[in-house]
């Protein structure tokens, strides 16, 4: 029998700048209730406190999914009560450009990251060992390619990572972290990046990579 699923705490956000969409701010606390957006800060529980004054809660899209032949909702990622609490809590200020088309950001600037309401970095650095927490036929890992960019990215079991793009072998190279459908990846030169599962296909930084 499995063992139970560990509690999953509450967490609040203080004082940050808000994207409820990527072009759309409030200065204000953030609070998750369980996997989800909670529509209140207010709880019984005590919450785990992510000091966000002077630093910008983005939701983490990857914009190629809505390009998908099956698309999900085009609010499906906003940061309001009811949608999923996957974000990064990242210094300053983060330009829309970012947020729909390439985040990356540098681990000294990423105060978190938070998928489906469970912290998986915290002041830049994992909160748990790279890969998966499954088996190493995990349906996640394995060979990913994008013929029309010319790139191949290669996720093994123990958590690394390694893209072949054109002729150039190892072009990055880094470790990276699965929760659902969303990859979490920190680069061996040193940003941290990230995609997402749709329908099969693995979406990362304009990429749309296919099995190979």
């Amino acid at each position: 029998m499995p063992a139970p699923a560990e509690p999953q705490p509450r967490i609040v956000v203080t004082g940050a700048l808000v994207h409820r969409t990527p072009t759309r701010t409030v200065q204000e606390n953030l609070a998750t209730d369980g996997p989800l957006i909670g529509a209140s800060t207010d709880g019984a529980a005590e919450p785990l406190v992510i000091d966000g004054r002077g630093a910008s809660v983005v939701p983490l899209l990857v914009e190629s999914v809505f390009a998908a032949p099956s698309p999900p909702a085009p609010d499906a990622f906003d940061l309001g009560p009811g949608r999923p609490a996957t974000f990064a809590v990242v210094d300053g200020t983060v330009a829309p450009h970012r947020i729909t088309r390439m985040l990356v950001v540098d681990p000294r600037a990423l105060r978190a990251v938070v998928v489906d309401g469970r912290v998986v970095v915290r002041d830049g650095v994992a909160t748990r060992r790279r890969g998966t927490g499954h088996a190493p036929d995990d349906a996640r890992l394995g060979a990913w390619t994008d013929p029309r960019r010319d790139m191949t990215q290669y996720l093994t079991a123990d958590g690394r990572y390694s893209e072949t793009r054109g002729t150039t072998r190892d072009a990055y190279t880094g470790s990276f972290w699965l929760d659902g459908d969303r990859i979490t990846y920190l680069d061996d030169t040193g940003f941290w990046a990230f995609g997402q599962y749709h329908d099969g296909v693995l979406h990362h930084a304009g990429f749309v990579l296919h099995r190979a």
